[in-house]
């Protein structure tokens, strides 16, 4: 019931599964506003231009520009549209996001050594087939030796912040069990609703317009349902209880509580909503509190 992108470059995923951290991510929710300034951040004589400023540290706009390039490329390798303002966007706030990461693990206390990240490399030139391969590979990519060594160092103690926010997710939570009954018409809604009121069962209705799964929606915790009026009607439920009429996106639903758990172990697919939750909430409360200056042609 959700999609997910990761946070990280995505050309960088190849190097980073060598790396203990895993890959997880991610939906992106509606984007965070951010800071942004009336004038372009000036560069210095000897400072590159910067796409942004993240607490003082900055985005080239070189480092910008060639992801965005590798970002565009894959979409159009997905056959997938879009503006160049949302590609812009987008980029941009996956940059941002992995800063804040990268911070966030710097003050945790961790960061990747010199000596860990050789290793890394040494590991993704072996598994590459040599140097020639791995020098290939970052010109195919856009990437320069240092370009790509700063950002795969920078990918790697993101995905350790990352990891260290989502395995806090515990792997119990409070869940409902709820079937629905789910209509496509508000007349036939409100009749089917009149019909339980009446002393008609559930159940037997729920088979009747769902044969196959008798409109089981399973176990699930809060922040899991795309549908928040849905969600919102199932915790608010006695078990055994059935809602009003409840107008959806998709139709119209009628639920009902079966059981409930305050403690009830999550489905893996779930647990994986929860931790992105989790990520996501992370990242915004970094940026509410972070300083974000953007540069105005960015």
């Amino acid at each position: 019931m959700h999609s997910r992108r990761v946070l990280i470059p995505w050309t960088l995923l190849l190097a980073l599964s060598l790396s203990s951290c895993n890959s997880l991510f991610g939906t992106r929710p509606a984007p965070t506003a951010v800071e942004s300034t009336a004038a372009p951040i000036p560069p210095t004589a000897t400072a590159p231009a910067l796409a942004a400023t993240v607490n003082g540290e900055g985005i080239t706009v070189a480092e910008y520009t060639a992801e965005l390039a590798r970002y565009k490329s894959a979409q159009v390798a997905l056959n997938k549209g879009g503006s160049d303002a949302d590609a812009s966007k987008t980029v941009l706030e996956d940059l941002i996001a992995q800063m804040l990461l990268e911070q966030g693990a710097k003050a945790a206390g961790y960061e990747i050594s010199d000596s860990a990240l050789q290793s890394r490399l040494e590991a993704l030139i072996s598994r590459l087939g040599g140097t020639a391969k791995l020098s290939q590979w970052e010109s195919d990519h856009g990437y320069s030796d240092e370009s790509f060594r700063a950002e795969l160092k920078r990918s790697i103690d993101a995905a350790w912040m990352r990891d260290k926010i989502i395995n806090a997710v515990p792997t119990t939570a409070d869940q409902v069990h709820v079937q629905q009954i789910l209509l496509y018409n508000a007349g036939q809604a409100q009749s089917v609703l009149q019909q339980l009121q009446a002393g008609a069962d559930f159940s037997t209705l729920a088979a009747q317009y769902d044969p196959s799964a008798r409109g089981d929606l399973g176990w699930f915790p809060k922040g899991y349902l795309l549908d928040p009026n849905v969600e919102q009607a199932a915790f608010s439920l006695q078990v055994g209880q059935v809602s009003e009429v409840i107008q959806t996106g998709v139709g119209y639903d009628i639920i009902k509580v079966l059981e409930r758990d305050p403690q009830h172990p999550l489905s893996p697919d779930a647990y994986l909503a929860l931790q992105e939750q989790a990520l996501q909430n992370w990242v915004a409360q970094q940026r509410a509190q972070a300083k974000i200056v953007l540069a105005p042609s960015s």
